[in-house]
């Protein structure tokens, strides 16, 4: 499951929040070792409910958040500095010019610090 979600372009991660009711968001995912790795930033809504608690669910979707897949669980949890600019590497390599240019303009806007990456492992 971990190399289908990897090949997909988009995958629909679905965060929580306090009540239960679920958010998913479409994002661009990567594989990092043996789990997912997302790009956002720092100060989304997503961030801070994976901040408050890691669990996550992720399909493959299409660039609307329509998933094509089942849903697996999984647990999100946020890299530190480090581990963001390896995250940011990865998408460079996977989403080649279109990943440059979306990482060139997310550092213009909110500067380094303003995006973190964030690892998702599979249940």
């Amino acid at each position: 499951m971990l190399d289908r979600l990897a090949a997909e372009k988009y995958i629909l991660l679905t965060t929580f929040r306090r009540d239960g009711r679920a958010v998913p968001t479409p994002v661009w995912a990567v594989r990092d070792g043996d789990a997912l790795a997302v790009w956002s930033a720092a100060d989304s809504g997503k961030v801070k409910r994976i901040r408050r608690s890691g669990e996550v669910t992720v399909a493959p979707c299409d660039v609307r958040g329509r998933p094509h897949g089942p849903a697996v669980p999984a647990h999100a949890t946020l890299c530190d500095p480090a581990g963001t600019r390896r995250v940011r590497d990865l998408i460079k390599r996977k989403y080649r010019l279109i990943g440059r240019l979306s990482l060139l303009g997310s550092r213009l806007r909110r500067g380094e610090g303003g995006t973190v990456g964030i690892r998702v492992t599979l249940a």
